[in-house]
């Protein structure tokens, strides 16, 4: 049995990388009956390890979980060139914003293996999630010695199988309608455009239980993913706005944009994410390869220049199907009305 299975409500906040997520909302929906995600990602070590410690002064022993970049190893020789001629493509933004484009780290791993040595060896968690790939069974290992679950998000079939095999505890399955990065396991794989709904009759007869991911909006929702197979419902972007999230003024602002549509594009990442349309996804969708994170990467001080001034055309406005559902109410209230 999963802990999930074990709380009051079977709600998980997602981890949302960048800044949203924080410990004072993941202690808000743990203390709320639920349980949530810190997000390792683009943070370094020690940062992890101070969210850990504040979270824990926040929730005492109730259980939360850290979520993991899984490195996808792009390879300079197959990516420098696209890379560069992204670079190229973005200089006159670069102008405009007074800010330097970073020559590409193709060494960049997101400090991986430091990660996960302050999870297994200095502060396990009672839970901790990948993105973007599969652990070694090494690392599932060594997790499940200190007494931490193993999550995995899947897309599809094929990776739930494969992380299944793995004998992680809990397969994180994500739908296309999830707002942020899709994570296929491949930087280069087009997601499928199935919802969770869709995905988790073609794996709950793996025999690992199933978190649903992915436009969760409503109590409604949540019974619906629940009637189909799942013992938890992540939630992410019904999140968003809530006074505790750490999410940015301008993404605030242009979850709030009159007649927003939504994209699924890699302009800002590399990899394919769903957000609203914006200038900076108008002027660039066509032109980013899918190289991970050197993309990302680039585009970072440019998204930082105008979060800096408050501009919501020129940042990633992660937002999975329903934002426009999204409550300025307290992360504890989000939760409690999605209640099943």
């Amino acid at each position: 049995m999963s802990l999930i299975e074990t709380l009051d409500l079977p709600l998980v906040a997602a981890p949302m990388a960048g800044g949203p997520s924080n410990p004072a909302l993941v202690g808000a929906c743990c203390n709320a009956g639920g349980t949530g995600f810190l997000a390792a990602g683009y943070k370094a070590p020690a940062q992890v390890a101070d969210q850990i410690a504040e979270t824990h002064d926040l929730v005492g022993d109730l259980p939360f979980g850290v979520n993991v970049f899984v490195p996808s190893g792009s390879v300079r020789a197959h990516g420098a060139e696209a890379v560069e001629a992204y670079r190229s493509a973005l200089q006159a933004d670069a102008e405009r914003l007074g800010v330097v484009l970073p020559e590409p780290d193709w060494s960049d791993t997101d400090a991986y293996d430091d990660k996960i040595a302050l999870l297994t060896l200095v502060e396990p968690v009672a839970m901790v999630s990948f993105t973007f790939g599969l652990p070694s069974p090494e690392v599932v290992g060594a997790l499940q010695e200190v007494g931490s679950e193993v999550w995995v998000t899947v897309t599809s079939e094929d990776e739930a199988a494969h992380a299944a095999a793995l004998g992680v505890d809990v397969l994180v399955v994500q739908g296309f309608d999830a707002g942020g990065h899709r994570s296929t396991h491949r930087v280069e794989d087009e997601p499928n455009r199935l919802d969770a709904l869709g995905l988790l009759p073609l794996v709950t007869g793996l025999g690992v239980a199933c978190v649903a991911a992915g436009g969760v909006a409503t109590a409604g929702d949540v019974r619906r993913l629940l009637g189909a197979g799942a013992v938890g419902v992540q939630v992410g972007t019904a999140l968003l706005l809530t006074p505790e999230a750490g999410t940015s003024a301008a993404h605030r602002a242009g979850l709030r944009l009159p007649g927003a549509s939504a994209v699924v594009t890699r302009a800002f990442s590399g990899r394919p994410a769903r957000g609203l349309r914006n200038a900076f996804v108008e002027a660039h969708d066509g032109d980013a390869p899918s190289v991970f994170p050197q993309v990302d990467q680039l585009t970072k001080p440019l998204r930082a220049a105008a979060a800096a001034a408050g501009d919501p055309q020129g940042v990633s406005l992660w937002a999975g199907a329903g934002w426009q559902a999204c409550s300025e109410a307290p992360a504890a209230d989000v939760i409690a009305s999605l209640a099943p």
